[in-house]
């Protein structure tokens, strides 16, 4: 490590400390050349978390846009915030298992996991959902959608 007051590279270590709940290690370090000690400071670089848009684009992962669509499409309907707070936690933990190896998910991945949670608390919340994320670009659309939910056939895997 370069010494900030003279420039050069050779120096010790003469302590080191864990910190933060073992995030980072603080080192205490003494210049060979000038004899000054500085602090430096060792932490994990961790790669975001991305997910892959549409257009294939990548942006990292931000739980509060899947809070604000799911609280949006949950919107005057009785389910507590503790529930939604539950589905937020339970779609973030399962993106991240989907993700683990590439630490990426496809906005698709994403769509159909946070579906697949309204479906099961809140119908008439997962066709709101479903008509932005699915895009609906008309009624006929909308009424299929909804009489595949009357049959059972529109159950997310």
């Amino acid at each position: 490590m370069r010494c900030p007051y003279c420039g050069n590279f050779d120096d010790k270590v003469i302590e080191s400390r864990t910190m933060a709940n073992g995030e980072s290690i603080r080192r205490r370090r003494e210049c060979i050349s000038c004899n000054r000690r500085f602090t430096s400071y060792e932490r994990i670089e961790e790669k975001p978390f991305m997910v892959i848009k549409r257009d294939g684009r990548r942006q990292p992962f931000d739980v509060e846009k899947i809070t604000k669509g799911i609280r949006r499409a949950l919107e005057k309907r009785p389910v507590s915030t503790g529930l939604v707070d539950q589905l937020v936690n339970e779609i973030e933990d399962e993106a991240y298992t989907m993700g683990k190896t590439a630490r990426e998910i496809s906005t698709e991945e994403l769509g159909e996991l946070v579906l697949k949670k309204l479906y099961s608390v809140d119908k008439v919340s997962y066709i709101r959902f479903a008509s932005v994320y699915r895009q609906f670009s008309n009624l006929e659309e909308f009424i299929k959608e909804v009489n595949s939910i009357n049959s059972g056939e529109a159950a997310p895997e």
